[in-house]
């Protein structure tokens, strides 16, 4: 299957969401995929197929944020934790995201004619060598497209995200780049995965349960978030377009907290040393390019 479903829209689907393109959209969805186990244990299918099924959702999603006008969605695909499951359902997790980007390298005419960026947020370096080539394809061939960003988080937890820019930070201060007066939270925030994002609006978190599961801790000060009491094989249009109306509902007061949290403006000194560890992370990938070869 394709990563962005082109399924018809009913006519009432596609009122509702002119409707709801009335009022302010957020620019930035994020979704935390929970229940694709239950789901298989409750349809008595093998967990490969409920992950299976969850990624047919996860392309629906992406065409429901391209219509609402959503500009960037970020997914939460596969945590760090998840490597401690059975050595089986790993290897099943792996074999379906090579299948999956092996395919994305596959739609690249789409995905240009639909104007979406991939970008793969994570410790990239604990993934098999050919899936790693395959992201790293994926992100150089779409990295000037800009109508819908889609980020996709794969062997991430935030505590990692987090640990990795502290070194980062580290680095620059042991080579000169940086001074200890030059550490502030914006040079954390500007470190992390996520750099080059815009602020979430809305996190929305699937199969009932109310917590975040080391999912873009830093990242959630300020946002707004949504639990879904359905596993995500089954979430809906009608799910997400009810809280897109929530979201307009409580716009004026997450704009003004969003307002007295402001972004300070990063130095000359630190923009340098960003730009530089922007120029490493792009050599990491193309370097990914040649492995599995």
């Amino acid at each position: 299957m394709s990563w962005i479903a082109s399924n018809p829209l009913s006519i009432f689907q596609k009122f509702c969401i002119n409707v709801l393109k009335c009022g302010p959209i957020p620019q930035h969805v994020a979704f935390i995929m929970d229940g694709n186990r239950r789901y298989a244990k409750q349809q008595r299918l093998d967990k490969q197929v409920g992950h299976s099924r969850g990624f047919d959702k996860l392309t629906e999603t992406l065409q429901w944020c391209l219509e609402l006008g959503i500009r960037e969605v970020t997914m939460y695909a596969f945590s760090i934790e998840n490597f401690n499951r059975s050595q089986e359902e790993v290897d099943a997790l792996m074999d379906l995201a090579r299948e999956k980007y092996a395919r994305l390298i596959e739609e690249k005419e789409k995905l240009m004619e639909e104007g979406v960026r991939i970008s793969v947020i994570g410790n990239l370096t604990l993934l098999p060598e050919d899936i790693r080539k395959s992201i790293a394809e994926a992100m150089i061939m779409t990295k000037h497209n800009s109508r819908l960003f889609l980020n996709v988080a794969m062997a991430y937890t935030s505590r990692d995200e987090i640990t990795n820019a502290v070194i980062d930070i580290t680095n620059g201060v042991k080579s000169g780049k940086l001074g200890t007066e030059d550490i502030d939270e914006e040079l954390l925030n500007s470190c992390l995965y996520t750099n080059h994002s815009r602020k979430i609006d809305v996190l929305i978190r699937t199969s009932g349960e109310t917590r975040l599961s080391d999912f873009l801790l830093w990242q959630s000060g300020f946002v707004q978030i949504f639990i879904a009491d359905v596993l995500w094989p089954n979430f809906s249009i009608w799910q997400l377009l009810g809280m897109i109306f929530k979201y307009q509902r409580n716009y004026r007061e997450l704009q003004r907290v969003t307002v007295e949290c402001r972004a300070l403006e990063l130095s000359t000194k630190q923009q340098v040393f960003l730009d530089d560890l922007g120029c490493s992370r792009m050599g990491n990938l193309e370097q990914y390019t040649t492995l599995y070869t």
